[in-house]
């Protein structure tokens, strides 16, 4: 069974946010590769920079993949575009998939435009499917604290930035929920346990 797993961090997130997720699930036995990308940049480049690092890293051999945020949308628009990459199953972070709330009204004030860069058509709302064979499996936080809200109320569940409703992926294996927020979701010793379990087992129970 296949033990790399390509990790991608979010938004503003440096690859050093990744580095306590990372060693929690190689005490678990699984190797962990970093993707590094500009997150204010465009998703269409970003997605192709990360098939070219896992084309370049891992050749032929599947992995799994785990992205926080911005991360697990970038997973999920390379491994849906380019079959031809291998993984064993996926897991997804606090990702907002479907769109982000929260992102769409930082985008509208001027400091948010400057924060957000070209990243802000990211934040549209938009479907999410999952097409491929292996099992995807999202995360999602409950504990409403965080800049999000900042910007007012967000409707329904949600970890201060995205809400559960964004993190919906048509076709996925299954959804847990976790009483963390945004940015301590990726901290947070039991999702860590929990994207070990999936990676093993393709459910969280």
């Amino acid at each position: 069974m296949t033990r790399d797993v390509v990790l991608v961090p979010g938004l503003w997130m440096p690859s050093v946010a990744m580095a306590l997720f990372g060693s929690r699930l190689s005490r678990s036995g699984y190797a962990p590769r970093v993707f590094v990308y500009p997150g204010r940049g465009r998703l269409e480049p970003n997605v192709e920079g990360l098939a070219a690092f896992v084309r370049e890293r891992l050749g032929r051999r599947p992995a799994h993949f785990a992205g926080h945020s911005l991360g697990g949308l970038l997973i999920l628009e390379a491994l849906g575009a380019q079959p031809e990459l291998r993984a064993a199953s996926v897991v997804l972070v606090g990702a907002p998939v479907r769109g982000c709330l929260a992102g769409r009204r930082l985008a509208r004030r001027g400091i948010g435009r400057w924060m957000l860069g070209e990243s802000a058509p990211c934040w549209a709302e938009r479907d999410a499917r999952w097409q491929r064979p292996e099992p995807l499996g999202v995360i999602a936080g409950t504990l409403p604290l965080g800049l999000g809200r900042a910007l007012g109320a967000l409707p329904g569940e949600n970890d201060g930035v995205v809400r559960v409703e964004e993190t919906t992926v048509q076709g996925m294996a299954q959804r847990v929920l976790v009483r963390e927020s945004h940015s301590m979701l990726i901290l947070s010793s039991r999702v860590a346990g929990l994207a070990a379990r999936f990676f093993e087992q393709g459910r969280f129970d």
